[in-house]
């Protein structure tokens, strides 16, 4: 039987904690992932415009074996800073990269997706953005939808957000993602309204969500491709989407690089289109090395599994968020087809 953990939330990996900065009144802030003692990480950039720190310290050849957190940002490259404030919260207790005479260098790499015409442009999170997000960092299960870096999200002309998901293996392995839906193409069919990623839910995940076509949302058959595309598309470049799968198992920067390759599927199943020209689409793997991989068919296995899980994370997102900045969110955009869920 597929489980999710008590949280189906990224903080079911023991070891991961995860912290919000949510600014509600500019529609922008910063989310943190934690990992005090330290995780081995790969990341994997798909889409063509990103805003990424950091990312190159983590190819396997490179010397630096562990990162201390990862965080995810609105406010497009400015957002880039608020890095500066978890590192300053990391060093202030000796968490980070040893480099002698009892100091610490903490390892944080970040993505940032384009939220600066959402909300108000002239507030772009900082350090203290970080610092606050780090602060607030817990195992708890963390809020979704209009939070942290998916408070500004858009996705194929409607609000989007912030989600999580994970999944338990009968082997003693966990899996958990958390993504901020922000994407160019769009999360649900325009033609009938399902959200593309649905089917991909574990038993009872998704219960009490109803089927557009039984509220009346009927899809055309005169399919156009161009319909793929949101009502944001002369917005081509302010998009992405991001996130972290993180695990258990025992992984090498290698592994973990591949973990996050093969978790891009999942971006694919749920995102229609993916990865354009017009997309910054980045993730991150964290490996917290508690459990022994048997063998690269189970590394296969736990890529499968993180790209469901990461599809799952991006239906989260999408059910969790709230109208705001102009835009619709999807359960406000279909009436009555989230009314049920529980």
């Amino acid at each position: 039987m597929l489980r999710a953990g008590p949280h189906n939330s990224i903080t079911d990996v023991p070891g991961i904690e995860v912290g919000h900065d949510t600014d509600d009144a500019a529609l922008t802030g910063t989310t943190v992932i934690l990992t005090r003692e330290g995780a081995v990480a790969g990341v994997d950039v798909r889409g063509a415009a990103p805003g990424t720190r950091e990312t190159d310290l983590l190819a396997p050849e490179n010397l630096v074996q562990r990162v201390q957190a990862i965080v995810l940002s609105g406010g497009s490259a400015f957002g880039l800073d608020a890095a500066g404030g978890v590192m300053r919260y990391l060093e202030e207790r000796g968490l980070g990269q040893s480099v002698g005479g009892g100091r610490v260098v903490p390892i944080v790499p970040a993505a940032v997706i384009f939220d600066l015409d959402v909300g108000s442009s002239a507030v772009r999170p900082g350090p203290e953005h970080g610092y606050r997000a780090a602060q607030n960092a817990s195992s708890d299960c963390p809020a979704q939808g209009n939070v942290g870096a998916g408070t500004g999200a858009r996705a194929g002309g409607l609000k989007g957000g912030l989600g999580c998901a994970s999944l338990l293996l009968e082997s003693g392995l966990a899996v958990g993602a958390i993504a901020v839906v922000n994407a160019f193409g769009r999360a649900h069919d325009p033609f009938t309204g399902e959200l593309y990623g649905r089917s991909l839910g574990l038993p009872g995940e998704f219960q009490g969500l109803g089927v557009p076509a039984d509220h009346g949302y009927r899809g055309s058959e005169d399919r156009d491709y161009r319909a793929l595309f949101g009502d944001d598309t002369p917005l081509a470049g302010r998009n992405t989407t991001i996130g972290v799968i993180a695990t258990n198992a025992l992984l090498d920067k290698a592994q973990a690089g591949k973990l996050a390759q093969m978790a891009h599927d999942g971006l694919a199943r749920a995102l229609r289109p993916s990865h354009t020209m017009f997309d910054g689409d980045t993730l991150f793997a964290l490996s917290t090395g508690e459990r022994q991989v048997a063998g690269a068919g189970e590394l296969a296995m736990l890529g499968a599994v993180a790209a469901d899980t990461i599809a799952r994370a991006v239906v989260s997102g999408m059910l969790s968020a709230t109208s705001a900045g102009g835009l619709k969110s999807y359960c406000d955009s279909f009436p009555g087809v989230c009314g049920n869920r529980s």
